[in-house]
């Protein structure tokens, strides 16, 4: 048989050898550079989500927000007990000055007022000898006072006084033949007493037809006049003294015409700058240290408030970075409790703190420097600002797995709570709309719906409980057997089942706490992201402090989700 001769393979095309190697070569490179980016990604998320200690050791990173927020804690801690002991002072000489007014110029005052109202008269004698009693010891002022008062100018620009009446225009009454016949207008007449008017001769404008009262259509006088005084115990404190308008308003009203007359003091007190201030001594110095004072409390403020807003920019950088990564390689959405993992809500606490704690801190500059007089405002921001820092420390408690256990019981109960509250508000709006219609005209504290609300929330706390059942008049039969079945039925629901529950619903999001700190916590997408690195540094045996599963979980439809951070 004869041999075929050898044939030697054919060679590739060299051009088309080169395509494959190079497009072998590409995807080699592109798969590569994926692989970097991807573990670039996982270390850059790794480090995000540890605590200041944690990525200290990690990159040697000084943890500057950590030292800033203790210091802030010392600093805004300081600032606010100093701005309180003056707000201190300010509250104690309005209300001596309250008080000094009410024994100067009422006559008979006891010294305790009669419920709402300062106190009052019964007859048209003591009717007329009281509004002449305030009047007088208006005019005498500087010689019976104590304080550092002085007169001042009312709406119009005139030292004095301003009285009013406001009654019907015109009736007539025969109550023993039960008639009546009056026009319900009413006009109101004015006139106004300066000092030197009231120093004469009292029996001329005491005799005036102005203060011939017809008190069967009288339904009140008013005198209001300004006073001035000067806040002089700040000086002993080190501080500019203050400069006080006192609007002052004596109301004898009538409109029940019950034969009782209840007399109504009330008192505006408005600090205003004192033109001209001349104080020798160390107050003046010792003012500039607490402007300084303030000041450097702005300046910690601002630097929290840069830091905090930088790295929740940076977080929502990584966010994205994380989310394209996701969609790209995984072909799905992150679940939305992953997405708000990157918004760190203590950041957002802390930013409002300091732009409160800014806004405050140079309100109180200007009322220091006796420029502004807003305590009020100033108070609040401040104080909130204060419960936000302390409120904020628990962050950092959050880091140790015993001291979590309240902001995970929390933060899991929340969301039940809220909805159990808001079922159980329209019974509590009911029964308070029913008491306050039923029992108001026979008990104090159903009068109006602000002080029924209070009476049963003290009742559900079980708070002056027999005082509420013993104070129900019993003028009417039918209505006291109702207070008893309103209030034992609203006691025996509210106390023994509503809140019962309430403190269940809290007790159960305890034990899944608990129950998941042993056993472990279920993971998220973000959470499996990170474990795929775990081999090299066992990463998945470490506690993780900011992974939820409010929507990762597949759960039973009867069970709520919860947002769990371990």
């Amino acid at each position: 048989m004869a041999r075929q001769p050898y044939r030697f393979p054919q060679a590739r095309s060299p051009e088309r050898g080169s395509g494959v190697f190079r497009l072998t070569v590409r995807n080699a490179m592109a798969h590569l550079d994926s692989e970097v980016k991807e573990e670039c990604l996982r270390e850059d998320l790794k480090f995000y989500f540890m605590n200041p200690c944690e990525k200290y050791r990690a990159r040697h990173q000084i943890p500057w927000k950590l030292g800033l927020q203790i210091l802030k804690i010392v600093m805004v801690t300081a600032q606010l007990v100093r701005f309180g002991l003056s707000n201190q002072l300010v509250v104690a000489f309005k209300e001596d000055n309250t008080v000094a007014f009410k024994h100067l110029f009422l006559k008979g005052y006891s010294g305790i007022d009669e419920d709402d109202y300062s106190c009052s008269v019964y007859t048209q004698e003591d009717a007329y000898e009281s509004i002449f009693f305030a009047i007088n010891q208006y005019h005498r002022l500087k010689d019976i006072t104590l304080g550092t008062l002085g007169y001042g100018e009312n709406e119009d620009n005139r030292v004095g006084l301003k009285v009013c009446k406001q009654h019907y225009k015109k009736g007539t009454t025969f109550p023993s033949n039960e008639t009546l016949n009056i026009d319900s207008d009413i006009e109101i007449d004015c006139v106004h007493l300066d000092l030197e008017a009231v120093s004469r001769n009292p029996q001329d404008w005491k005799n005036s037809s102005f203060f011939r009262l017809e008190f069967y259509r009288l339904l009140k006088v008013e005198i209001s006049f300004q006073l001035k005084g000067i806040d002089l115990q700040t000086i002993h404190y080190r501080e500019l003294p203050d400069c006080y308008v006192f609007q002052n308003t004596i109301t004898f009203d009538n409109k029940a015409h019950s034969g009782k007359i209840k007399i109504y003091f009330d008192s505006d007190a408005n600090i205003e700058e004192c033109k001209d201030l001349n104080i020798f001594g160390s107050t003046q110095k010792n003012t500039e240290y607490v402007l300084a004072f303030d000041a450097f409390v702005i300046v910690i403020c601002l630097a929290s408030l840069i830091l905090c807003t930088r790295s929740i920019v940076l977080a929502l950088r990584l966010r994205k970075r994380f989310l394209n990564f996701f969609l790209e390689k995984y072909k799905r959405r992150v679940c939305d409790a992953d997405r708000w993992e990157f918004i760190n809500g203590w950041y957002v606490l802390v930013i409002i703190s300091d732009l409160m704690t800014i806004i405050g801190s140079i309100l109180k500059m200007e009322i220091k420097a006796k420029n502004l007089t807003n305590y009020d405002l100033c108070s609040i921001l401040l104080g909130t600002s204060t419960l936000f820092v302390w409120v904020g420390v628990i962050r950092y408690l959050g880091y140790f797995q015993a001291y979590n256990v309240l902001i995970l019981t929390m933060q899991a109960s929340l969301p039940k709570v809220l909805r159990f509250c808001a079922c159980a508000g329209m019974i509590y709006l009911g029964y308070t709309f029913c008491g306050w219609i039923v029992l108001g005209p026979y008990h104090d504290k159903f009068q109006n719906l602000n002080t029924v609300a209070e009476c049963l929330f003290s009742l559900v706390n079980g708070d002056d409980m027999f005082a509420t059942f013993a104070q129900i008049q019993q003028k009417s039969v039918l209505v006291w057997l109702f207070s008893r079945l309103y209030l034992y039925s609203f006691i025996s629901l509210f106390i023994y089942m509503i809140l019962s529950l309430f403190i269940a619903l809290i007790t159960d999001s305890y034990d899944t706490i608990k129950k998941f700190q042993q056993n472990g916590f279920p993971e998220t997408d973000l959470q499996e992201f990170l474990k795929e690195c775990s081999s090299k540094e066992q990463y998945q045996n470490e506690s993780s402090s900011f992974l939820s599963c409010i929507c990762c979980l597949r759960r039973k439809g009867s069970t709520d989700h919860l947002m769990l951070i371990n």
